[in-house]
């Protein structure tokens, strides 16, 4: 078994019944997404491949807000594979600087492999998957799906994104229709536009059922 073949292995292990917007197939397509771009983008492959599949191998939000655990896995589990070390810090930086609630303190300068993984994983947050990923997790949560008189909160800190008990509604303010210009490569880009105005159409829609506007 290859190095890819078991870290396919070990991730579907560890994300075994976990919330279904952040389970193996979450992983799956951004992996795929991520040789999608990387075709397109150039890269390091297996930097790529790695770091896709390993991602959210163990996501601060299902682990009491704890940012080490991943790093500390991934670690673990690539040193047992004989992995260069220098690739695996380059898989651990991505695994770090990658997510939407960090952005504010991720390097200015990024690696091509990281803008790529961050990209698909962005990708996969919007579109008609993102709006069922957003409310299967709202629901995850016991959130509002919408509520009339509470507004979206931009500009959010991290901590203040972190903690935040919004409506599943709101989320597409505070994050969804943000990720659309946050994306880094060309071809992410173009992608992003049939998702993003698919999620357009559908808050019109919503907003014209929920006020009976048929």
């Amino acid at each position: 078994m290859n190095l890819i073949d078991k870290t396919i292995e070990l991730v579907k292990e560890k994300l075994e019944g976990t919330e279904s917007g952040h389970d193996w197939f979450h992983i799956e397509r951004v992996w795929k997404l991520s040789l999608k771009l990387q075709e397109k983008e150039g890269g390091d492959n297996q930097i790529i491949e790695l770091a896709a599949l390993l991602h959210d191998i163990a996501d601060p939000k299902f682990h009491n807000g704890d940012e080490t655990i991943a790093s500390k896995l991934v670690h673990e589990f690539l040193s047992s594979q004989n992995v260069d070390a220098a690739i695996i810090q380059k898989v651990i930086f991505i695994i770090e600087n990658m997510s939407f609630k960090n952005r504010h303190d991720a390097p200015e300068d990024l690696p091509l492999e990281l803008k790529i993984v961050q990209d698909a994983d962005r990708l996969d947050a919007i579109g008609a998957i993102g709006i069922a990923r957003t409310f299967n997790f709202g629901g995850y949560k016991n959130n509002l799906m919408y509520h009339p008189d509470i507004k979206p909160k931009l500009n959010q800190s991290k901590e203040e994104y972190k903690k935040s008990q919004g409506t599943t509604i709101n989320h597409f303010y505070e994050k969804l229709l943000l990720l659309k210009e946050l994306l880094n490569t060309k071809t992410a880009k173009e992608i992003a536009e049939h998702r993003h105005q698919f999620m357009l159409q559908f808050l019109d829609e919503f907003y014209k059922e929920w006020n009976v506007n048929l």
